[in-house]
């Protein structure tokens, strides 16, 4: 196999997978992938010796979308995955991957969830099933789903199934399956009784084992931080601030979010510039050599476009965003690090992300340590101390003689302390950057990709905060109620869970019969503001939305979960409808 894999693109999958992956950011296959999408394609059985982070999921349900039948409204596609939050994760990948093939369904099922809320979904037609083997059982029991239309099955950690007692349910399972399904078994690791499976049920099986091109990587320390109510752009600004760095890399998964933030960051300050794989070899050799140079400091990066990057003064590598696998992080952090110098690496993990998280550190064999932001009071501190430096320098290499005279003639004429005119000078030197971040700081509009990618219009805000840290609130609406048997709770939980965010970070919630608003921080991520459009609650899409006009006026707050005023509670306050 070729180190360097083949683009998505020569790989035979259909143009909405492709134009899915190019909207998720994915920029080349893992290993896993490149090996296991063509057999699969081409109908064969396969057994992936793969560990989790590899990037497998990618690897069998792209191909099998690609393969599927959307006027077959029956399950054509079987995932079999050891725990409920495995399901969950599996049919959320599908379902991004999915996006642009219209009328798509994928279901998770799982111990635990309402029997007849599964039921009242399996009877509206599924396409994909991910389940565990437990429920998917229980399920072909009462005959409440059928598998004559399977055209293929895929074993999810299977060996981890093994460990959790699930092996007869899933050999069980296969035997009710077509003979004619397509098996994809995946497992970390190839025990007997697993391999018994694939000898049982498996034919002529393509059989692809990826070794972890991963070690130690010890002279880099790794720290991440799990984001959570601040902005993760605020959060890189504080820490740029305060963490003592040579040269930075931030990485982020797509091209366009490389120009953005390059952008963000000079505006706040720093020398920074992107680099992607939109530019030519000139015009990053260029930037590369800036960087060398000490004319940037901060390069905001992609994987493809930071292959190969050997710059001895980078001391530290941000991952802004997560990557889709470990073999990409190592890969990242090993930009730093090197020849012989101490290293940094910090990565910013959402709730979601927290499976990646434990991935990487089984893949790098170092525990990941968490990290708490730069205080206000510690921004304050260096800042501070970075003025101070700059008068001592002032004082030992200026001749201040004129500014002294200065000085001088104003205090005598205005018969004011000079310790106070020397305070207001210092005031206005410090005005484009506060000494002190919470005063003098104006809010900057947000770039049109921080405003959540939606429509480029001025959304209402409420400048409310619930503490220091905490973003402006906007109206967003959301497209369930009452109706569909949604309750607040219900709309308030499926956003902390599906965001990452706390729950004291969400407003307040308006909800009616088909539909509400609900108040969320301002400068939402695109891609969690995509996610959040498809999230079901209670088997219903989400739906969320900007609301446009003026957010409603601060009112006393009406206690969660209990029915809100009657009149016409599920519309928005704000007057033009939505767009």
């Amino acid at each position: 196999m070729s180190d360097t894999p083949p683009p998505f693109a020569q790989l035979g999958l259909s143009a909405p997978i492709l134009q899915a992956l190019n909207d998720a950011g994915y920029e080349a296959p893992s290993p896993i992938q490149a090996a296991a999408i063509p057999p699969l394609l081409a109908g064969r059985d396969i057994i992936g010796q793969a560990q989790t982070g590899t990037g497998k999921t990618a690897a069998f349900a792209l191909p099998l979308l690609t393969r599927i039948d959307l006027e077959r409204r029956e399950p054509q596609v079987l995932v079999l995955a050891p725990t409920r939050e495995l399901a969950i994760q599996v049919a959320e990948a599908f379902q991004t991957y999915a996006h642009h093939l219209p009328g798509f369904h994928v279901l998770p099922i799982y111990g635990g969830q309402d029997m007849s809320h599964q039921l009242r979904l399996l009877r509206r037609g599924v396409h994909v099933l991910v389940g565990t083997p437990g429920r998917v059982a229980d399920h072909l029991r009462r005959g409440t789903i059928s598998l004559k239309g399977l055209s293929a099955l895929v074993l999810d950690e299977a060996d981890e199934m093994l460990r959790m007692g699930f092996i007869d349910e899933v050999e069980n399972i296969i035997a009710q399956s077509p003979e004619s399904r397509q098996v994809a078994l995946f497992s970390a690791t190839m025990p007997k009784p697993i391999r018994k499976v694939a000898d049982s049920y498996l034919k002529d099986p393509a059989e692809i084992s990826i070794k972890n091109a991963t070690t130690t990587v010890s002279a880099v320390r790794q720290r991440y931080w799990p984001v959570a109510g601040l902005h993760k752009l605020d959060a890189l600004t504080r820490i740029l601030e305060v963490e003592p760095f040579d040269g930075v890399i931030v990485f982020v998964r797509t091209k366009s979010a490389t120009e953005e933030l390059a952008e963000k960051l000079e505006a706040r300050g720093h020398a920074a510039a992107a680099i992607n794989g939109d530019m030519n070899q000139p015009q990053r050799e260029r930037t590369v050599e800036r960087l060398k140079k000490a004319d940037l400091d901060i390069l905001v990066a992609t994987d493809v476009a930071a292959r190969g990057l050997d710059v001895p003064r980078i001391s530290h590598v941000i991952n802004y965003d997560i990557p889709h696998d470990t073999e990409a992080y190592v890969h990242r952090i090993g930009r730093t690090g090197r020849a012989g110098r101490a290293g940094e690496a910090i990565l910013f993990v959402t709730s979601r992300e927290r499976r990646m998280l434990r991935a990487i550190e089984k893949a790098t064999q170092q525990p990941i340590e968490a990290m708490d932001l730069p205080s206000h009071e510690e921004v304050t501190d260096h800042r501070v101390s970075r003025f101070q430096g700059e008068i001592d320098k002032v004082l030992d290499e200026v001749d201040l003689a004129f500014f002294e005279d200065l000085l001088y003639r104003y205090s005598k004429e205005r018969e004011t302390d000079p310790l106070r005119v020397a305070a207001a000078m210092a005031f206005l030197a410090q005005k484009a950057q506060p000494l002190r971040p919470s005063e003098n700081k104006t809010r900057e509009r947000p770039h049109k990709a921080e405003r959540s990618g939606g429509p480029d219009q001025q959304r209402p805000r409420r400048e409310r905060k619930r503490d220091d840290d905490a973003a402006p609130l906007v109206v967003y609406r959301f497209a369930v109620g009452r109706s569909q048997g949604v309750e607040v709770k219900n709309v308030v939980g499926a956003i902390a869970n599906e965001a990452g965010l706390e729950h004291r970070y969400i407003g307040r919630v308006e909800l009616g019969d088909d539909g509400g608003t609900v108040e969320l921080p301002d400068g939402m991520p695109k891609e969690i503001f995509q996610h959040l459009q498809r999230v079901r609650v209670c088997g219903h899409p989400l739906g969320l939305s900007f609301a446009g006009g003026e957010a409603a006026p601060e009112r006393p707050r009406k206690p969660r979960g209990k029915p809100a005023p009657k009149g016409n509670p599920g519309k928005p306050r704000g007057k033009p409808p939505l767009r």
